[in-house]
């Protein structure tokens, strides 16, 4: 069998030899995976008060001006654990703070009715004339931070032991392991990414996550269904060939559509602010990966299994005398 890549017989948006750079550009995927998983684990992962627990306060002052610390000053008596400001615009601000928890949920419950309360009398209090309006007041329970913070990690892990078994029977076996790979090296990379910039994780961020696979799945059962069809038409080209062919042809489609969300994404995130340029910008960084592992993980990684599966069939193979 000639697994010898002929540059000559590919067409399509170029004639790369994707194939010939897996070891370098598998090391750096590796690399990248070890360093997000000890990342993580080192710096932790700082969580929006959706997982955490605690309340989120979003203040506008109409009148004068407000700055972080003189707000920050003004509730100093309340004793707020992990008091967090940031400002959204002149004299807007998002607030964040936790509350001591009772010895049973609903005495927490009543001890964050309570703070929160409080909390409003002071701001309402010391910056009267500033005229404070109350744009949004956010609480969630320890308890309940912990459930949706289980159900969360839950959702990603079910969603790519459906996709596991989705590639497996629409597929082969040998197609499953590259596509959650992909998904896995695509979702950690970005995470970590997110956190080293310092952003919080909360709902909304992990359903960009989700957001993520779903797409990158997508990039990459195209590339598998271009993989197949250039299997039947070169059945006797080797693995190689056929995998540079398929990803050679794809290669206009992908950078396309890609380029398109990018594009989308990068706008918002300049645009906008608040949760939505998060979004925003956990897709950009998604969506770079995504299609490089698209690349340079899922499709190599059928090379992998094919040799796997021509070890195991040699082993079975009964001895001739």
């Amino acid at each position: 069998m000639n697994t010898n890549y002929n540059h000559n017989e590919t067409t399509g948006f170029g004639k790369f030899d994707f194939v010939g750079k897996i070891n370098l550009f598998g090391g750096l995927s590796a690399l990248f995976v070890i360093v997000s998983i000890l990342y993580l684990s080192i710096r932790g992962i700082s969580y929006g008060i959706d997982f955490s627990g605690g309340t989120e306060v979003q203040i506008k002052f109409n009148e004068g001006t407000v700055t972080e610390d003189s707000i920050k000053q003004a509730v100093s008596s309340l004793n707020l654990i992990a008091l967090h400001s940031q400002s959204l615009d002149k004299n807007e601000f998002i607030l964040r703070f936790q509350t001591k928890q009772g010895a049973t949920e609903k005495e927490s419950n009543d001890i964050l009715n309570q703070t929160v309360t409080q909390f409003r009398e002071k701001i309402t209090a010391t910056f009267a004339a500033q005229n404070p309006e109350f744009r949004r007041i956010d609480s969630v329970g320890p308890q309940v931070g912990a459930d949706l913070k289980k159900s969360g990690v839950l959702a990603v892990f079910y969603s790519l032991l459906v996709i596991l078994i989705y590639v497996g029977l629409r597929f082969d076996y040998k197609y499953a392991p590259g596509a959650v790979i992909c998904l896995f090296h695509d979702a950690i990379i970005t995470l970590a990414i997110f956190v080293f910039v310092g952003k919080e994780v909360n709902i909304p961020i992990m359903a960009a996550i989700l957001t993520l696979i779903g797409f990158s799945l997508n990039d990459t059962i195209v590339v598998f269904d271009r993989i197949r069809e250039t299997e039947e038409e070169h059945s006797k080209k080797g693995t190689k060939f056929i995998i540079n062919k398929a990803i050679n042809d794809m290669l206009m489609r992908t950078l396309i559509t890609s380029g398109t969300v990018f594009i989308s994404s990068v706008s918002l995130w300049i645009f906008a602010d608040g949760t939505v340029a998060d979004i925003a910008f956990a897709i950009c960084v998604g969506i770079i990966f995504g299609t490089y592992s698209s690349i340079y993980v899922a499709a190599p990684t059928i090379m992998i299994m094919e040799k796997f599966k021509a070890k195991n069939s040699q082993i079975k193979q009964p001895a001739t005398t």
